[in-house]
């Protein structure tokens, strides 16, 4: 950085974007010259003068000096994204999908997948001219096909519908109507009347179907849909016990229900399948039935005989939660989570034993590891479901410091053990008696150890007070067909303000999702005097909130004084006038003072 403001680098740089921003690639290429000049691994430099090549047609030119830029900087993701369109204009598929994978994975400098995809403008034809969502999911879009080709061809949508769930209302709709329009082309290919699809197509039906595994096949569905796609799904079990399964019905059925949940399903293993169609069966068959067979490799610490916790447990098993995909500090090209991941390491740099009570499906334990890696972690869960799919995704990301093993909270300090620090992020509002649970923990708790703690706010749940009382109102149940029945009915009245909160929310955009939001068996809430009264109690000092940046700087405008960050009087009267301020959850530290 001092190198490049000594040279003036910075200076030109920034002279050069604002040439490429205003539309003068010649000046820009002149300016990136000068740079790369005085600085030949400039990786801004090179990466705009690959973009000037890219728009100018000089695909070949472009990729070798975006393949210059990310040598010098691997972990932006521009460059990534910058280097796959190239390739995908060079007809280089698989190595666009390795980049566009790689620039999802590092966080797309801080943009959505949703954003990118936006960019399609088919995509964006098409969503307008979606029937009438008042009526939803009834409704037909009769895709013509230069249109599902366009869609099909697009590398950077099949990349993130494999990898990544996707959270925008619109898209949705969009993927439910191609669902439907995949699940007619596998039936009339029973029928011996269906035209013959592409390799790009293929690979987007399976891509397709991978996005409704990942978010657990909430996307509607009509009763007669579903009593096609339970046609297929028998056809497919046939098919699988001859040992002649079609990969386009695979793709069909794999868009309605997990494939390993079907009979002779691990015979799917043992095909040799299109390579399209690989990544589905490895998502789908071989990684559930590694889960399912590793849950007995899974240590016990305490007995869970307690009502309650057997209630939330068997949640758990069913909808473990969230169904992650990327690893958590893959993603860290976002500034702010670049500074808030530094901040983090800083504060675990000096532990060396930490409990992470309540892991879920191991996404938290994991960026704590890669954070803290000399330290030992002890991550527990009452779910072995959520457990064994922590483990899964823990050697894939090739990390050892991890011990994974079934526990109550409620129980847990019979374990024997104690941490320097602890971490219990949403999980002590569903216990039978979060107070008790968090007494627990704090017995684990070594004198001057901190501890990371994330409740409800009962401010902060009033903005799904809608939605608990439409649940109410219906009588719906945390089954697949009322949260499904949910949904539907907040999307028929999108427009209505009050769905806004949850239309924005990622939850809403999964089946475990919903449920812990919405259905979770056990919930509590607190307050902020509450919080106040139980750290005196018990002998705690406040160390801070997380903080969004934007509600940090409102707070601090309004209580300037340094002092202010950890009054909790003060952010109890701040919750009050923004009520939004904790809508997911209070995310604080503490410090065991004895």
């Amino acid at each position: 950085m001092a190198a490049s403001a000594a040279d003036g680098s910075a200076d030109l740089m920034a002279a050069a974007n604002r040439a490429y921003r205003q539309g003068e690639p010649v000046r820009t290429e002149e300016i990136c010259k000068q740079i790369l000049t005085r600085t030949p691994a400039h990786a801004g430099a090179l990466n705009l003068l690959g973009l000037v090549h890219q728009g100018a047609g000089r695909q070949r030119l472009a990729v070798k000096l975006l393949a210059k830029a990310i040598a010098a900087d691997e972990s932006d993701a521009g460059f990534h994204y910058n280097i796959a369109c190239s390739y995908q204009l060079l007809s280089e598929s698989a190595a666009a999908a390795a980049h566009f994978n790689k620039a999802i994975a590092l966080g797309l400098n801080g943009r959505t997948v949703e954003e990118f995809i936006g960019q399609n403008q088919t995509v964006i034809d098409c969503i307008k001219r979606l029937p009438d969502g008042s009526n939803w999911p009834q409704g037909e879009y009769d895709f013509g096909t230069g249109e599902l080709a366009a869609i099909a061809r697009d590398i950077f949508l099949r990349c993130a519908l494999k990898s990544t769930m996707l959270c925008s209302l619109p898209l949705e709709m969009l993927l439910t109507h191609l669902r439907r329009r995949l699940l007619r082309l596998a039936l009339s290919a029973l029928a011996g009347t269906t035209t013959e699809i592409g390799d790009d197509t293929a690979a987007f039906f399976c891509a397709l179907a991978q996005q409704c595994f990942i978010n657990e096949y909430v996307f509607a569905r009509t009763e007669a849909e579903d009593s096609d796609a339970r046609q297929a799904a028998e056809a497919l079990v046939q098919q699988s016990a001859r040992g002649q399964p079609s990969p386009l019905l695979l793709a069909a059925v794999a868009a309605y229900f997990p494939l390993h949940s079907l009979a002779y399903a691990d015979a799917l293993l043992d095909r040799q399948w299109p390579f399209w169609a690989d990544d589905l069966v490895r998502q789908q068959v071989r990684e559930p039935l590694q889960e399912v067979q590793d849950r007995g490799a899974i240590a016990v610490l305490t007995p869970i005989d307690d009502d309650v916790s057997l209630r939330v447990m068997q949640q758990y098993e069913e909808n473990p939660y969230p169904r992650w995909t990327l690893h958590p500090f893959a993603a860290l090209a976002d500034d702010n989570k670049r500074r808030a991941a530094a901040a983090d390491a800083h504060h675990l740099a000096s532990a060396h034993d930490i409990l992470i009570a309540g892991c879920g499906t191991g996404k938290h334990a994991i960026r704590v590891a890669q954070l803290a890696p000399r330290a030992r972690i002890l991550a527990v869960d009452i779910s072995r479901a959520s457990l064994a799919y922590a483990r899964r995704k823990t050697r894939e990301g090739r990390l050892r410091n991890i011990e994974y093993a079934q526990a109550d909270i409620l129980k847990i300090a019979a374990i024997g053990r104690s941490f320097d620090r602890i971490e219990a992020v949403g999980v002590l509002h569903h216990l039978a008696d979060p107070k008790a649970g968090w007494r627990a923990l704090l017995a684990l708790l070594r004198p001057n150890g901190i501890m990371r703690v994330g409740l409800y706010s009962e401010t902060g749940r009033r903005a799904y007070a809608d939605a608990f009382a439409l649940i109410a109102e219906r009588g719906y149940r945390p089954s697949g067909d009322d949260i499904r029945a949910l949904r539907e009915t907040v999307i028929r009245n999108a427009g209505e303000p009050r769905w806004r909160v949850l239309i924005d929310t990622v939850d809403f955009y999964s089946m475990s999702g919903c449920r812990d939001l919405l259905f979770n068996v056990m919930e509590h809430r607190f307050t902020i005097p509450e919080i106040a009264d139980f750290l005196k109690e018990n002998a705690l000092a406040f160390l801070g909130f997380e903080l969004d940046p934007a509600i940090a700087a409102k707070f601090a405008r309004q209580y300037p004084a340094a002092q202010a960050l950890t009054d909790l009087e003060c952010w109890n009267a701040f919750e009050a006038a923004n009520p939004g301020t904790f809508l997911q959850m209070y995310r604080f530290s503490i410090l065991k003072l004895r």
